[in-house]
Parts: structure tokens; sequence; C-alpha cells
């Protein structure tokens, strides 16, 4: 039987699963700083985020990279945070808030239909949220509107499922164990733009010129291979997306094979998971 992928379910499913991580997300905050750290710092300064930027997030998510955004700009520049989520946007207010960065706004938007101002930004920005939304070109096409001319666009990505085993591992389990078929060419996922060129090509097509990327070794490090699953199965909203047709005991069953597939990964010094980005940029 052919499974015709619906963009909108998908949305509303990717919507929803997200409002139930958003506080998880939030919690595993200190530890996605320190995995994401070293390419989000690239990212910024790949779109030339200084004093006085204007700076759109978009799928910003808990907004680590939001409030990095932000202390970069200072008092005279403004960070928007947007997501399809508005819960996982409340944790990125109140981090804001907390840290007294006055400077930064929230707005629930849908990544590929960006209700903001042309030309009204400096820097439009995406950690890990471009891989997930149907429409990659659209998307991109909307960040470009958003940007002033001379504006830069700034995204990480996963690169390929083989670069990436501690989040490839668990796709790959839940996949046969719940018999989904491998995403079709152009479907979203985590290593939709992992691809050497793809996402580069994109930018280009999109308008994009001095289009550039990097690829960043970003290992997960965590004590053990069982707090990697804890952290995976609270947070990810990817994998709870696809476990959802299972039964309860059908989705333990993967997760204890995902445990011991991960182990693997274990060593003298704890566990440090395959993680490979990618920052691409370019100018408008």
């Amino acid at each position: 039987m052919t499974v015709t992928f619906d963009p909108i379910r998908y949305k509303n499913t990717t919507r929803a699963q997200w409002e139930d991580a958003a506080a998880a997300w939030h919690r595993w905050g200190p530890t996605i700083e320190d995995w994401l750290g070293e390419a989000t710092a690239l990212m910024l300064d790949a779109t030339d985020v200084r004093t006085g930027s204007t700076v759109l997030d978009v799928a910003a998510g808990a907004g680590g990279q939001t409030l990095a955004a932000a202390r970069r700009v200072g008092p005279a520049g403004h960070v928007l945070a947007t997501d399809i989520s508005p819960a996982i946007l409340a944790h990125a207010a109140s981090e804001a808030a907390a840290a007294g960065l006055t400077n930064v706004q929230t707005r629930e938007l849908d990544g590929e239909r960006l209700d903001v101002d042309a030309a009204a930004f400096d820097a439009v920005i995406s950690r890990l949220g471009l891989i997930y939304l149907p429409d990659q070109a659209g998307a991109l096409a909307a960040q470009y509107r958003a940007l002033r001319p001379g504006g830069r666009v700034g995204a990480i990505v996963y690169s390929t499922a083989e670069r990436n085993a501690f989040f490839a591992a668990p796709v790959s389990i839940i996949r046969r164990r719940a018999s989904l078929p491998p995403p079709a060419a152009g479907q979203p996922g985590p290593f939709s733009l992992g691809d050497q060129g793809v996402l580069a090509e994109m930018l280009r097509r999109t308008g994009f010129r001095d289009v550039g990327t990097q690829i960043v070794g970003a290992p997960l490090r965590m004590p053990t291979a069982a707090e990697c699953v804890r952290f995976e199965r609270e947070s990810f909203g990817a994998l709870h997306q696809m476990l959802a047709g299972l039964a309860p005991e059908d989705r333990e069953a993967a997760w204890q094979e995902i445990g011991a597939e991960l182990e693997r990964f274990e060593g003298p010094s704890g566990f440090t998971g395959p993680c490979e980005l990618i920052v691409a940029w370019g100018v408008k």
C-alpha cells in the first residue's frame, strides 16, 4: 500500500509533539548548548550577527541560539524567535527574561509562512529546524523575503545518517519496528538536507549569493548510553512522531533495542554519540 505524505497532517502532528516535548527539551537545555554550541557560534559568525543587528530565528524551539544571538546584538539590536509550538516559545521567553534580555520577542509562526515585514532583518537563522519543514524551498524563499539587501541567512542541519549514528540508529530501529517506509525524496526528516551540496544548491536556487558551508563535528557526550536514551525519549519529537502508530508495549520494546544499540558508543570516558552537522550560509 502506498502512503501519501500529507504535509498538513504532518505539521499538525509536529506541533502537537513539540507541545508535549517542550518542557523536556527546555530541561535538557544545558546539554543541548554544550552539544550544539560550536555550530551555533559559527552560524552567528557566518551571518554577521553583531551589536545592533535585527535577527529572525526560525523554528527557534526553546531558544538557546536565540539567547546567544540576543547577547551579541545587545540592547540596540532585536531578536524575534518564531516557532510552530507556543509551548516551546514560552520557555524561550522565560529564559530570555531570566537572563535580563529585553531585546527578545517571541511569536508563533509557521516556518513556511513567515508573516513578518519584508526586508526587515539583518540575519535569519535556523538551528535544526529547516530539516523538518515540508516545503524547504518555500521556507527559504520566505527567509529571503524577510532579509534586507545584503542580509545573511544561516542554518544548521545534520549531515548524513551514516555520520549521525546517535540519531540514525533510533530512527532505523523505529522505522523497522513500525513498518514505516523510507522517506521519499523531498520529504522532511533529520537527514533530508545532509547530502553533500544539497543545502548549498537550495540556497543558490533561492537567490542567495556567496553561499558557503562548513562541516562541524558535534559528538553528543553523556555519562552513559542510557542517559542518551533518556534525552531522546523525553525530548525528540521526531522519534515520538514515528512511534505514534505502535502499541505501548511495542514502543517500550523499541526503546529497549535502541538502548542496546547505543551501548556500542560507550567507552571508558562515557558515551560519545557520533554526530556531524553542516552549517550553511548565504547573502541576499
